[in-house]
């Protein structure tokens, strides 16, 4: 059962994140143990997964806040954060810096523009673009996110002209700062999603950046050489999740079953995740298990100091 807040005005239970809304100005998101891929939720929950996306999340948000503004406040505890509630846009704004992925897959049926960006010719799969491009989708709210340029984002007003280039210039520096990060923890931030929203007029970094949910990490050491070889390269990122159900013959597909997941497959998908955690933050990670009393308790005890530091 979902929790509730003093001053709660609405709840929302997403794909991995149950998200409050505290009179009508805060969000208390919680990164529940969900996983889903191929826009399903599936069925088993990944032992401290939730934590991993959560404290990783803050980290680079507050490693960040220097190039934007973001809506996060605190962290109460190790899977929950509370932060402002901005308007979004209804965009997700992918950046790649690698052709892989969506984008490979795109570029290997032949096609050489994904929404709007051309790809080069005569490129391998994993290869570096000359600089990274921009690949919006569409946000929805059932089913698969769709493709679509930044004309039709402003076609149909999901943004203004000046609030896309805000939002690209906003989104490339993000995409730099996150693999210079990656680049002294021995990485390559390959691709990566971010979401943004306004509060008071001014546009601001929302959700998580930079976590296996929501990116794509290279080991560099011996990237070149393997991409020489032809060899697949290593990386930190959800993608061995999606690859184990393509083998298993499940794509998100009508019809389709969702595989049952083994529980030593579990084990390892958490062990994946933590194992990410430990890379990109250079920091070990600290496993902790909070009943849902507490939780609640230290939510809740958050939510009310804010209250009282900003009454209005």
């Amino acid at each position: 059962m979902p929790f509730q807040f003093q001053a709660q005005t609405n709840f929302y239970k997403g794909k991995v994140r149950d998200v409050y809304t505290i009179a009508g100005k805060l969000l208390a998101m919680i990164a529940s143990d969900r996983i889903s891929a191929f826009d399903v939720i599936l069925p088993k929950p990944i032992p401290y997964k939730g934590q991993v996306l959560n404290q990783l999340a803050a980290y680079m948000l507050q490693s960040t806040r220097d190039i934007c503004n973001n809506w996060l406040i605190a962290v109460p505890t190790p899977n929950s954060s509370v932060g402002y509630q901005c308007e979004p846009f209804k965009v997700e704004v992918v950046v790649r810096g690698n052709l892989c992925g969506h984008a490979w897959r795109t570029y290997q049926s032949g096609q050489r523009v994904l929404c709007g960006a051309v790809m080069p010719g005569n490129l391998k799969e994993n290869d570096l673009f000359p600089s990274p491009i921009i690949t919006p989708s569409t946000k929805a709210s059932e089913g698969h996110d769709e493709d679509i340029s930044v004309t039709e984002i402003i076609r149909q007003h999901l943004a203004t002209e000046n609030e896309w280039q805000q939002i690209e210039s906003y989104a490339l520096q993000l995409f730099k700062r996150g693999n210079e990060m990656a680049a002294k923890q021995g990485l390559i931030l390959a691709d990566t999603k971010y979401e943004f929203g306004k509060k008071d007029g001014a546009i601001m970094l929302m959700d998580e950046i930079h976590t296996p949910d929501s990116s794509r990490y290279f080991y560099a050491d011996g990237f070149d050489e393997r991409q020489q070889r032809g060899e697949r390269q290593r990386q930190l990122s959800k993608e061995f999740v999606r690859e184990w159900l393509i083998e298993n013959n499940f794509m998100g597909k009508e019809g389709q079953i969702v595989p049952e997941m083994p529980e030593d497959w579990v084990q390892t998908i958490s062990k994946r995740y933590i194992e990410l955690f430990e890379k990109v933050t250079g920091k070990g990670f600290q496993p902790e298990t909070l009943s849902d009393e507490e939780t609640f308790s230290r939510i809740q005890s958050c939510l009310q100091k804010l209250k009282t530091e900003n009454p209005t």
